[in-house]
């Protein structure tokens, strides 16, 4: 069975991600090559997706490597974040208005993260993908860009030769031989990091007009699904809590608001799409759908998502971020008093911040330990004995 590993976007919240793929390592035998021959990601996501791809040993080691590259991150390692480099991405952004909304120099964005594209350059090994996938380790790997002329959620994916692109409503899937543009164009945060430009087109984070985020892996050939998210809604009919108003919304607000329905909302409203589509498949009579030649089948799938609401932890993590972008911050209200704690939890890529999202995730996923191994078919410990 084909299994699909789907991890989305968020910035550093991507850190939750490494500590689920942590324990699920430990959970599964030491010895496993890899679980998920299919592997997609988008903004943050993909960092991590192709982190795991493009390493050449088991699956044990390749999580370990991810790791040790979450373990050692600072915010000078993702982006600039002197006085004068804030100066001049607001500059930017200013002058921008004198030429019709365009940057004169480069594309526009607040951050330089120069920096990430000299760290990813060096930690993943693109080169690696035409052996793994040449010895059927991997089927396919996919990272999500979102077009800026075209408006279109665009999978760019390297894998088997029998898998072609597709073209859908506002999403098409291009088959092309993945580099660090890629990587880079998939986790532009609009007005953050400067977008990438690939042969004709500018391109942003994937998150971005992702309308079906499950469904690249679908495409690929999936027939099950492992995905983590970042959100704080473990259970989807979870109460929500209210919150008395003491002021009206914050920019940092509102800002985290409209990343949240781009990072999160998507997935979570398609993951209820794949469930009733599950259950009217499981009501249809056996035979029925062969007969009729209706291409529609039951996907399985588990889900592991933060137990904790992140922008709570963020909240209490800002304090640690540089003192420029803290003060930024502060201004646009990306406090927790000014409610704005999300808008910042996409930049925190600070070890206290990481950590505990890292252990969050694993912990999360050993919870979830016996309905894993079950689902990735692997023998229950015997009581008493560790595996």
């Amino acid at each position: 069975m084909k299994r699909a590993l789907i991890l989305s976007g968020g910035g550093a919240r991507a850190a939750y991600q490494v500590g689920v793929l942590q324990a699920l390592a430990n959970i599964l035998p030491a010895e496993t090559r890899n679980p998920f021959p299919i592997i997609c990601g988008t903004s943050a996501g993909a960092i991590n997706a192709l982190a795991l791809a493009c390493h050449p040993g088991n699956f044990r080691d390749s999580v370990a490597s991810l790791a040790g590259i979450w373990q050692n991150l600072t915010p000078g390692q993702i982006y600039k974040h002197g006085w004068s480099d804030l100066g001049r991405g607001l500059g930017l952004l200013g002058f921008s208005l004198f030429n019709e909304g365009v940057g004169r120099t480069r594309p526009l964005s607040m951050l330089d993260n120069g920096p990430l594209w000299h760290l990813l350059g060096t930690a993943i090994r693109f080169e690696n993908l035409d052996a793994a996938i040449a010895s059927g380790k991997l089927s396919a790997v996919a990272v999500n860009a979102m077009g800026y002329s075209s408006g279109q959620s665009v999978s760019f994916f390297q894998g088997e030769e029998s898998l072609n692109g597709w073209n859908r409503y506002r999403r098409v899937g291009v088959p092309t031989r993945l580099k660090l543009e890629h990587l880079l164009a998939s986790s532009a945060i609009p007005t953050i990091f400067p977008a990438v430009r690939i042969n004709r087109e500018y391109f942003g984070d994937g998150a971005l007009r992702q309308l079906a985020p499950i469904s690249p892996a679908l495409h690929l050939g999936a027939e099950s699904l492992f995905i983590v998210g970042v959100s704080g809604n473990r259970e989807a009919k979870k109460a929500i809590k209210r919150r008395s108003v003491r002021h009206s919304p914050s920019m940092a607000q509102i800002v985290g608001q409209l990343f949240n329905s781009a990072f999160i909302d998507a997935l979570e409203g398609d993951l209820e799409h794949l469930e009733r589509i599950n259950e009217l498949v499981e009501m249809i009579p056996p035979g029925t759908l062969a007969e009729s030649g209706m291409p529609l089948r039951a996907v399985d799938n588990r889900i592991i998502s933060p137990s904790r609401e992140l922008d709570d932890i963020a909240g209490r993590k800002v304090r640690y971020l540089p003192k420029s972008l803290r003060f930024f911050l502060r201004a646009i209200g990306a406090t927790t008093k000014g409610g704005g704690a999300t808008a910042a939890s996409y930049l925190l890529f600070h070890q206290s911040f990481i950590s505990e999202l890292m252990e969050l995730g694993y912990q999360d996923t050993m919870w979830e330990a016996e309905r894993l191994r079950s689902f990735f078919e692997v023998e229950q410990p015997e009581k008493g004995k560790s595996k």
